[in-house]
């Protein structure tokens, strides 16, 4: 079985290596891609497209997008749906066709902006709050490119014959993601930590995916 573990804005493939551990460790291949952000001319079909050429080496994939990322591996699905067995969003982000980040979350990463890039939030924006992982977080972030959340996504429809399921990190009353997952009709599972689960919670998430294998 392949896992293909994408990161969300600001962090790369480094931040799921607590959670690839263990999927290894079951016997599974992982794949961790670190997508392109040093440049503010970047978007979201960008990303999309270094998805899709990391699938077409692959089959049978449990593809597992992260926060922005839900964006990214929805349209990577929906373009070669038949290497994907199962989409899992976390804590993501994700919409209709011709939705983005910028339609679909709150209204608040303009103040960050600069020269086309969005700065790095503090690690307590993502629910990382022990000393050690906000070190280890903050000296990894880097910039997102604006383009990113304002690039539509294109979707065919493919995807939404893929299976899905979404892990919603709770409690949460600001995001709206639990309500998302009803309206697409979708199971979900509860995980009681922070946003950045891969960080605070690694092995509950670790074994979620397991079950979705």
């Amino acid at each position: 079985m392949d896992y293909v573990l994408v990161h969300g804005a600001w962090h790369g493939g480094w931040c799921w290596e607590r959670v690839a551990a263990p999927l290894r460790a079951r016997g599974h291949r992982v794949h961790t891609p670190t997508l392109s952000t040093g440049d503010p001319g970047i978007g979201l079909r960008t990303h999309v497209d270094e998805v899709a050429a990391l699938l077409e080496g692959l089959d049978d994939v449990v593809l597992v997008g992260h926060s922005y990322s839900g964006f990214v591996v929805r349209e990577a699905a929906d373009r070669m749906p038949e290497r994907v067995r199962r989409i899992v969003l976390v804590d993501a982000w994700y919409g209709r066709d011709g939705d983005s980040m910028d339609s679909r979350a709150p209204e608040w990463v303009d103040s960050l902006t600069a020269d086309g890039m969005i700065a790095t939030p503090p690690a307590s924006t993502v629910g990382v709050r022990e000393p050690a992982d906000v070190a280890w977080l903050e000296e990894n972030l880097r910039p997102q490119p604006r383009r990113t959340f304002s690039e539509p996504t294109r979707l065919t429809g493919a995807v939404e014959d893929v299976p899905c399921h979404a892990v919603l990190c709770v409690p949460n009353k600001r995001l709206p993601f639990a309500k998302w997952a009803a309206e697409f009709g979708w199971p979900s599972t509860e995980l009681h930590t922070g946003h950045d689960a891969m960080v605070t919670a690694p092995g509950q998430l670790a074994e979620i995916l397991l079950a979705q294998a």
